[in-house]
């Protein structure tokens, strides 16, 4: 039963990710076509075609590798005459375009290599709906319409979980006296990814205290208490010494002298650091509670989301070269380093398969993956270089900017911006893109992330 439960919750992420793709594309594709653009593909996947069906002037299909998807719009790069060479009209209408014998250099060549290629099926008719002639503002609302509506999902899962199940993730949560959800029988070192006693392990502080769940603490040594973080601090300043603990069980006054250990444990400056410091330690984990909002709250929380994504993707070099280390045997994989989405599936389907978790939970855990997917990926569109779409809405803007530095100076318009010449940009990008793609896709298959440790 587990296994297929496993195998359950792979196909629900997979297929959740591929409609994630889908509307991705289609918010490239309405938009161009509402603007008159001429779209010839819509594909989910690379690689050879599985199945098409041409609609109209647009063919729509899936291919066999489902890592992403695209949408052809028709004249993204514009002629240049000095590096391209001619463009002709042929006897049967088609446009055929010469390569200047000038060109050298790698890069010279692939740019007028590409250019060639977008130009050689055009055709007259389709001059005024080319992309590269739509207003500045019209290509920014295309380009943008993909990553959008990426965070426009992620809004609407965020906004299900937090009016419904909540979030435990507010920092309103950590305000009250906090309440024992579970005492740790013994101490287990935080380097080991397990949640059950060994034979050897020492009995934790609490336990031996005889704290129970439900517990309400009330005080530490004497400072009262008035949530979590506070206690937890106390109890890590506390070392290796006694300290008398006060708490409510079934709402009678009850006190008990723990005596914490040092032990070594994740430093709680910096959440997304491996650093490990020794602290006392006391062996209990605080209930859970829950923080419910509307459209409101959501993007609030969503702001907060977003400093956390621009942070992560700053480091995501850094923490990819660190999956590369842990897959040659270097070290152990962080259990916060990102994740392909061969990983997010295998996470998905062990969230679904483990007998331990509600079903609640296990609805929103997935909810809250492919929301945080979805933010990611349409945060990380947005990065203003090429090939990502955040690279075609730069060249947009810039060429409005162009344009009105000319009109305010007197000098006659500058034109479109040739984002043909920014291709040697694009193809290094690509490189580290497939690059780190296919590290993180062999980490989760070598040394992968589990939920259960």
């Amino acid at each position: 039963m587990s296994s297929l439960l496993y195998i359950f919750g792979i196909v629900i992420f997979f297929v959740a990710i591929l409609v994630s793709i889908g509307l991705h594309e289609l918010g490239h594709m309405i938009p161009a076509k509402a603007f008159g653009g001429k779209v010839t593909q819509y594909f989910i996947g690379f690689g050879p075609t599985v199945w098409s069906r041409r609609l109209g002037e647009t063919e729509y299909g899936v291919k066999a590798i489902p890592l992403g998807g695209y949408v052809k719009i028709v004249g993204m790069l514009p002629p240049d005459a000095e590096q391209l060479g001619t463009v002709t009209v042929d006897e049967d209408g088609n446009r055929v375009t010469k390569i200047r014998k000038s060109n050298t250099g790698l890069f010279t060549q692939l740019i007028s290599d590409a250019r060639a290629a977008e130009w050689e099926l055009i055709k007259p008719e389709d001059e005024p709906r080319l992309f590269y002639r739509m207003a500045w503002w019209k290509k920014v609302i295309v380009m943008a319409g993909g990553p959008s509506m990426n965070i426009a999902i992620a809004f609407f899962l965020f906004w299900v979980v937090f009016s419904t199940y909540g979030n435990v993730n507010d920092p309103a949560v950590d305000s009250g006296r906090p309440v024992v959800s579970s005492v740790q029988d013994c101490i287990i070192p935080a380097t080991e990814h397990r949640t059950t006693c060994q034979p050897g392990d020492t009995p934790s502080p609490a336990a031996l205290a005889g704290l129970q769940r439900g517990d309400e603490i009330t005080s530490f040594n004497g400072t009262a208490i008035t949530s979590y973080p506070q206690l937890q601090a106390l109890i890590r300043a506390n070392d290796d010494n006694e300290a008398v603990v006060e708490f409510l069980r079934d709402g009678v006054a009850h006190s008990a002298t723990v005596h914490t250990v040092i032990d070594s444990r994740p430093a709680t400056d910096d959440p997304d650091s491996t650093k490990m410091v020794d602290v006392g330690f006391m062996g209990i984990t605080p209930s859970s509670h829950y923080v419910t909002g509307g459209p409101l709250y959501t993007v609030v929380q969503m702001g907060d989301t977003a400093e956390q994504t621009v942070e992560a993707m700053i480091r995501l070099p850094q923490r990819v070269w660190g999956v590369g280390e842990a897959i040659l045997g270097m070290q152990d994989r962080d259990p916060e380093s990102p994740v392909s989405i061969v990983g997010g599936s295998r996470i998905a389907g062990e969230t679904v398969s483990v007998s331990w978790l509600p079903t609640d939970a296990k609805v929103t855990f997935l909810l809250m993956l492919i929301a945080g997917f979805n933010f990611f990926i349409g945060a990380f569109n947005f990065i203003p270089l090429l090939p990502l779409d955040g690279g075609h809405i730069a060249s947009a803007l810039w060429e409005e900017m162009r344009r009105i530095a000319a009109r305010l100076r007197g000098r006659p318009d500058p034109g479109f911006v040739d984002a043909a010449k920014l291709l040697p940009i694009a193809y290094v990008m690509a490189t580290a893109m497939l690059a780190m793609s296919l590290v993180l896709i062999v980490g989760d298959l070598v040394v992968p992330i589990h939920i259960t440790g």
